[in-house]
């Protein structure tokens, strides 16, 4: 498929995951075999020996690395994929961030956590196209008529994410535990409907809760370009996270995926483990130091803990005090394999499924 000047073989792209589970590795590993591997800048340096001095330039410097890596990585194959960076607009750093993307060659900033209304200010010209992650209709309306009245740009392209995804999560708590929000479908439709008022081109991916070829065949019959896919990613060979947590994702079963609140107030998705069960007793871990990771967070002693260190711990394979995002579907990954293998059951899956939905067409 194409978006605007850029190729990409296999239309799904492997939804960025931090502290440290999305790097090169992984993202490297998704573009070589012709689809979209994205980093994650969320502290990118958290393995850096200046780390805990110097975390911003740490972080930048590890970004840059990781971003050259991964493209070296995939331009050893003869499949086109791309590498994209997902920088979160609650990042501190956030210009500085997108600035480093750019100049290191991302192909794409996926960018949600907010609006990411400023986004085109550091494209806009440059190779590096501008994807918003949006959770519905209204969002994708702000953000087409800032960038427009702004910049006199679109969005390169959308990702759509609903309640059904790993980590935070942009819906109300209550919403999601009484099944209030919005299903893809229905983001979907009215993301769609948004774009079509504009008259302009623009791809729309499917994330939250995306598991295999046939929930792909489903969003792209339904109007998508392709699909995001993030937890399904940790459970392969070059995933950049611990075997701890790629073993976590393997061994979960329905019950330990869990909604929790976030120090940063949002709610998120993970799998239940000993630093969540010491929380709900009433114990706290505040940081010793703060990184100033993210904006949102209050950096004092009110958070019960430091999402920064338990996601760093997690990553680490830290079982006892990490923190370990995944989707909701994480319960249905049932082994560890390669990214290859991974793609190609994906895509396998999703050819037959599309082929079974073009004959019911056909047939009508």
């Amino acid at each position: 498929m194409q978006i605007k000047d850029k190729v990409l073989d296999v239309p799904v792209i492997q939804g960025g995951m931090g502290v440290g589970v999305s790097l090169s590795s992984l993202a490297g590993a998704v573009a070589a075999n012709g689809a979209c591997g994205v980093i994650s800048s969320v502290n990118a340096g958290y393995d850096e020996q200046d780390f805990k001095s110097s975390p911003f330039k740490a972080n930048l410097r590890a970004l840059d690395y990781h971003i050259k890596r991964a493209k070296q990585i995939a331009a050893e194959s003869t499949k086109k994929g791309l590498v994209a960076v997902n920088i979160m607009t609650a990042v501190s750093h956030y210009e500085e961030s997108c600035k480093t993307a750019v100049l290191a060659g991302a192909d794409i900033i996926i960018s949600g956590a907010g609006l990411p209304l400023n986004l085109p200010q550091f494209t806009k010209g440059t190779d590096t196209l501008a994807a918003p992650i949006v959770s519905s209709g209204r969002a994708a309306r702000i953000i087409m008529k800032t960038y427009k009245k702004h910049y006199d740009v679109y969005p390169d392209m959308f990702i759509i994410e609903g309640s059904m995804a790993g980590g935070h999560l942009g819906f109300g708590a209550d919403d999601i535990t009484q099944g209030k929000t919005q299903s893809n479908d229905e983001i979907l439709s009215d993301v769609l409907a948004v774009i079509e008022e504009s008259g302009a081109d623009i791809p729309v991916f499917v994330a939250g809760g995306v598991f295999d070829g046939k929930d792909m065949a489903h969003y792209v019959n339904k109007g998508a370009a392709g699909v995001q896919i993030a937890t399904r990613f940790i459970a392969t060979n070059e995933c950049d996270a611990s075997d701890t947590f790629k073993q976590a994702v393997v061994k979960a079963k329905r019950e330990d995926i869990r909604i929790i609140k976030s120090p940063v107030g949002m709610p998120a998705r993970a799998i239940n483990s000993p630093l969540l069960e010491r929380l709900d007793a009433g114990e706290t871990f505040t940081a010793r130091k703060c990184n100033g990771c993210l904006t949102a967070c209050k950096k004092d002693d009110s958070i019960p803990y430091c999402i920064s260190r338990a996601l760093i711990a997690a990553v680490k394979g830290d079982w006892d005090n990490g923190l370990f995002f995944a989707g909701s579907n994480a319960d249905r990954v049932d082994r560890i394999m390669s990214v290859q293998e991974l793609i190609n059951e994906i895509m396998t899956d999703y050819r037959l499924n599309k082929s079974d939905i073009k004959a019911v067409i056909e047939q009508i």
